[in-house]
């Protein structure tokens, strides 16, 4: 009998792709293993065994696969179920899925090796120069890999040459898989077994009696030992010795300290024993109560608590409980910034059981994360992460928390699968049968109006920890202001003022402004010309800090110049302004205080949010000037104002969502005032005070909001009474992209009618050289999901078998909030 398995490759193929086993193979593998097989010319690629079966495919001769890479399956059963759902609910391929979902390192990767063909004399004088090159370091290595044969040959293209050669008979090419994760393995030493009765080691310590320093290495490790009967690093050795690792390698040599070493976790916790959980507060231990009541007999719940009303600390006694239940616990962040005060605060609590994972993280860190949850250890009780978190190998999840759910971060872009993590979370909770817990103090429209219609259990915080007042929301008329000539640079009166009295008594400031760089637009202004991307429509931002034009679409960047490019006059002027200008007027403003900014420019490093955070909350910096990343969740104790430096960029932005997102915004932001006894307060500058958003905000009315709001959401058709399925098209060629996203919208119209809308540029047409334009797909609720779903794929395989339309790249985003 054959057997066959069909395997998920880390490609976008929308099917499993077959190979041929044998019948020994067919019972060792399990879904989940890794196996390397071989795919189009010359390549081979990690894929995961999915099923084994005695069908052979009809449309092509399957080949063998070359290796089986595990032991044991790397992923669990209801991972890769999850794994289907995420698939085929954001309509992507499995192997997209599974790209997102593993770790790098655990995606071996195939490499071209090229050897000389021994059987064969070659001719030296009848080779051509970059041959003879290639042929003649063959000579002295034994295979080269591609990057070897570039620096070589000093040129990108060295493929025809190679492929020259080996149509020649010259050379041969075989690939090698290597494994990128390599165990962290720490340097550990004993005495030699040679040495360990008394009388043997009395007799080396009289040998070592002129060898002062290796003799005190040799007392210094009986010392260790006898202190502590664990494993002696090296690191300890030395330390304690005061020796250098060549006397400690001299001793190795000699054969009197044996070397081996032990296999370690990169990430550790050094901490102190455990802190006892925190005592609620009468209002909290409600609020803990009727969330474990909702429980009972809803899955998801929503808790809707202003700014520091003392979540965490009732999400740190669910953990507790589910822990004692010997359960997992996911905690969900959309930001990294958060993950580093929370894992201090949760190592506290629970010392070793906290795991974390997100991409500041490296790939064997995340390798290791991966291989704890797996084997079930005790220090992947508790994994906190960012929404990639989420597909990790769970096996008895006991709860869920999403914390700040209402933030466009847990949404995926780019690339595939576009999934949101709050909604793959409720559904992963579903299949572990875990309990959900969404946590906000602006929840988005769509958590609430499922929790007031009875779909998710609500639970509601209204005040602030120990009674704390929310802050005093203060509107600054900007118009006023210039018009009254009360300005420096972008700072009113009324905000210097609050900002030294503030700095006065010690106090912090947090300065918001969405928009890093130093100034969004330079301008000539003789003839007004503008420094434009080249690859998007978009101009460039000026980096004061490293005098560069950059382009945050693309990363394109250019030194700053002295003259304007369109007529060559020195007269070139900035317009905006970003977090960079904040931080040199609040400098200039207050020079004897201490300002730091805290943007993507600033926190690229692993730890550079940790460094900023730490140094912010130990009092080392007096303004902290930031874009979105402070607004969430971030707990400072000594933070008195907080100034938002321009509401108006926020409000007027060409998107449905943003006065909601604007909302959110400002009430996070301005949540970080005041969260001890001192009253906190907030000044935001705007050119429009009489903006009902803000309004609402200065009150802090979120009821009223999510009733405005949703009224527009009901005459526009948007979610959550409609459903959004956005359909973008990109190429190079504008011509192509108007034709393909013409005919893709005709169809769509011949099937929902009034219910498409477009197809429409973006604001920013051009991003990378590629055109974009989107089509919008609104679903009422009467409509079903799949079936919309399987009308637009009929529409899009009818697409792809136009050969004009094929190279024009199609993007399905499911759910696009």
């Amino acid at each position: 009998m054959n057997y066959f398995i069909d395997v998920i490759l880390p490609i976008p193929l929308q099917k499993a792709f077959t190979y041929h086993i044998t019948e020994a193979e067919a019972d060792f593998i399990k879904t989940g293993m890794r196996v390397a097989v071989p795919f189009g010319k010359n390549k081979i690629y990690t894929a995961l065994a999915y099923k084994i079966h005695n069908n052979p495919p009809t449309a092509y001769e399957p080949k063998t696969i070359h290796q089986i890479l595990d032991d044991t399956p790397i992923i669990t059963e209801l991972q890769l179920k999850h794994w289907e759902w995420i698939a085929n609910y954001y309509m992507c391929s499995l192997g997209e899925v599974m790209r997102a979902s593993l770790p790098n390192a655990l995606i071996l990767e195939s490499e071209t090796i090229i050897s000389r063909n021994e059987n064969i004399t070659v001719n030296d004088v009848e080779l051509k120069d970059d041959e003879f090159l290639i042929f003649e370091a063959l000579q002295y290595q034994s295979s080269l890999k591609i990057q070897d044969v570039i620096s070589i040959l000093d040129k990108k293209r060295v493929l025809p040459v190679i492929k020259g050669m080996v149509e020649k008979n010259i050379l041969h090419l075989h690939e090698e898989l290597y494994e990128k994760y390599r165990p962290k393995l720490v340097r550990y030493v004993k005495l030699d077994d040679a040495f360990k009765s008394e009388t043997k080691l009395q007799e080396l310590l009289d040998i070592l009696s002129r060898a002062l320093k290796q003799r005190e290495v040799v007392l210094s490790l009986f010392t260790l030992q006898a202190q502590n009967n664990k494993p002696i690093k090296v690191s300890e050795l030395t330390k304690a010795s005061g020796a250098s690792t060549a006397i400690v390698k001299a001793l190795i040599e000699k054969s009197i300290l044996e070397e081996y070493h032990i296999q370690t976790d990169r990430v550790q916790y050094k901490g102190e024993d455990n802190s006892e959980v925190k005592a609620l507060s009468e209002v909290q231990n409600e609020a803990l109560i009727a969330i474990e009541s909702n429980f009972q007999d809803k899955s998801v719940t929503l808790l809707h608590g202003v700014t520091s009303s003392g979540k965490t600390e009732i999400y740190v006694n669910l953990i507790k409980k589910q822990l004692e239940q010997g359960k997992q616990v996911l905690y969900l962040l959309p930001e990294i910034a958060l993950t580093t005060q929370l894992v201090e605060r949760l190592q506290n609590y629970f010392g070793e059981q906290v795991s974390v994972f997100h991409s500041r993280y490296s790939s064997n860190e995340r390798v290791e994360v991966w291989n704890n949850l797996l084997t079930q250890k005790s220090k992947a009780q508790i994994v906190i992460g960012a929404r990639s978190a989420l597909l990790l190998p769970f096996s008895d999840l006991g709860l869920i928390i999403v914390d700040e759910e209402h933030e466009q971060s847990f949404k995926q872009f780019d690339p595939a699968p576009r999934y949101h993590a709050r909604d793959a979370a409720i559904v992963l909770a579903n299949y572990h049968k875990a309990k959900i817990l969404l946590g906000s103090a602006t929840p988005s429209l769509e958590s609430y109006f499922n929790a007031i219609n009875g779909k998710y259990g609500l639970v509601e915080l209204t005040t602030r920890y120990n009674n704390v007042l929310m802050p005093d929301i203060e509107l600054v008329d900007l118009a006023d202001k210039y018009k009254r000539k009360r300005m420096k640079g972008h700072f009113s009166d009324r905000l210097i003022e609050e900002m030294t009295v503030a700095l006065d008594d010690g106090q912090q400031i947090i300065l918001f402004q969405n928009r890093r760089g130093f100034s969004p637009i330079v301008e000539c202004v003789t003839c007004g010309h503008s420094p434009q991307c080249p690859n998007c429509d978009v101009s460039l931002t000026y980096h004061q800090f490293r005098n560069q034009l950059r382009c945050h679409y693309c990363g394109y960047n250019s030194a700053m110049m002295n003259n304007c490019e369109a007529c060559g006059n020195a007269s070139l002027d900035t317009k905006g302004f970003g977090t960079e200008q904040i931080e040199e007027e609040v400098k200039v403003l207050f020079p004897d205080h201490k300002v730091a900014r805290m943007d993507l420019d600033t926190t690229r490093g692993k730890f550079g949010f940790e460094k900023l955070i730490n140094n912010f909350e130990q009092g080392e910096i007096d303004v902290l000037v930031g874009t979105q990343m402070l607004t969430k969740g971030l707990d400072f104790r000594n933070v008195k104002l907080v100034g938002i430096m321009n509401a108006d960029n926020l409000l007027n932005f060409p998107d449905f969502r943003a006065h909601e997102r604007s909302y959110q915004l400002m009430s996070q932001v301005a949540g970080r005032a005041g969260r001890t006894d001192l009253r906190g307060k907030v000044l935001i500058q705007t050119y429009n005070p009489h903006h009902n958003i803000l309004q609402q905000v200065s009150v802090n009315a979120y009821k009223e909001m999510f009733k405005e709001q949703m009224n527009d959401r009901y005459n526009y058709h948007y979610p959550p009474i409609y459903r959004l399925i956005k359909i973008t098209f990109k190429h190079k060629d504008y011509n192509k992209v108007n034709l393909a996203s013409d005919w893709f919208a005709k169809s769509l119209r011949q099937v929902f009618k009034a219910n498409v809308l477009g197809p429409e540029f973006p604001p920013i047409s051009r991003i990378r050289n590629l055109y974009n334009k989107n089509i919008l797909v609104k679903i009422p609720q009467n409509q079903s999901l799949n079936k919309t779903k399987e009308a637009i794929m009929k529409i899009h395989n009818s697409f792809n078998a136009v050969k004009d339309f094929r190279p024009v790249r199609v993007i399905l985003n499911i759910d696009n909030y």
